[in-house]
């Protein structure tokens, strides 16, 4: 068995009277891609922010690469600043929406966790940040604003500033989501790429076909807990659980009709 990158141990979050995440226990091998899928208001988003600790569980057990975290009664509050902006830059994160700093440009957007975070030298930061800009197709845009681009544009560069801070772990957050459908497709492509060269993600997704494709396990959530998980062709071709068939009845139908 692959080393895991990410362990989940009975993750509980809970926003006042509400329990968003159920004792959920998840491993992610290192150099995998795990989808996870299901319904709005399953949980997705919050898990995926527990495992950047950008949101803080109330309960369980969180270890991403080195980094481990217990969270009881006792052990709720936020490790130091230093340490948890070790274990950020370290645990990349790609949002819905692009987040990027209008004032500046894409260069020097990529460019600012290298130089904040990482104390770059500019130069070096400036030269990695072209390289990251290249291998997201988008070297001809680096003294471009972001008001300048299209959504895909700008979600490309939202992608190589989280790269930009070498992070062993990618998460997507419904990272096309946003986009225009025809913009999809090139924000789709680097993250294949991504995985293709053996990064470790989590991705939550609605894009079914990605996924299948893509990852190298879907896991579908369902009112705060882990309905079922399994190899991504199994089990969006043939789920085991009424919920996950019921979620995939329409995805599977469109795909037997074309």
């Amino acid at each position: 068995m692959a080393e895991p990158m990410i362990t989940l141990t009975r993750l509980r979050k809970q926003f006042n009277a509400q329990v968003v995440l159920k004792d959920i226990s998840l491993t992610v091998e290192k150099g995998k891609v795990v989808a996870i899928i299901g319904p709005s208001g399953s949980g997705k988003s919050t898990l995926l922010r527990c495992i950047n600790l950008l949101t803080i569980p109330d309960g369980g057990h969180l270890q991403v690469g080195s980094h481990s975290f217990d969270f009881d009664a006792h052990k709720r509050a936020l490790p130091p600043d230093r340490q948890l902006a070790k274990f950020r830059a370290n645990t990349g994160m790609v949002f819905q929406h692009f987040n990027l700093f209008p004032h500046m440009t894409v260069l020097q957007n990529v460019m600012e966790g290298m130089l904040t975070v990482l104390k770059r030298p500019h130069a070096e930061a400036a030269e990695q940040a072209r390289e990251l800009l290249t291998r997201v197709g988008l070297a001809d845009r680096a003294q471009a604003y972001p008001n300048n681009l299209s959504g895909g544009q700008k979600q490309r560069v939202a992608i190589a500033r989280a790269l930009a801070l070498q992070p062993e772990v990618m998460l997507f957050d419904e990272a096309t989501s946003a986009l225009d459908p025809e913009l999809v497709g090139e924000v789709l492509s680097v993250i294949r790429t991504l995985a293709q060269a053996g990064m470790t993600m989590v991705l939550v997704t609605h894009e079914i076909a990605f996924a299948r494709e893509v990852a190298d396990e879907v896991v579908f959530m369902r009112d705060g807990v882990v309905v079922e998980s399994g190899p991504a062709a199994q089990l969006i071709d043939r789920p085991a659980q009424a919920a996950t068939q019921a979620f995939l009845a329409r995805f599977n139908a469109g795909a037997a009709a074309s």
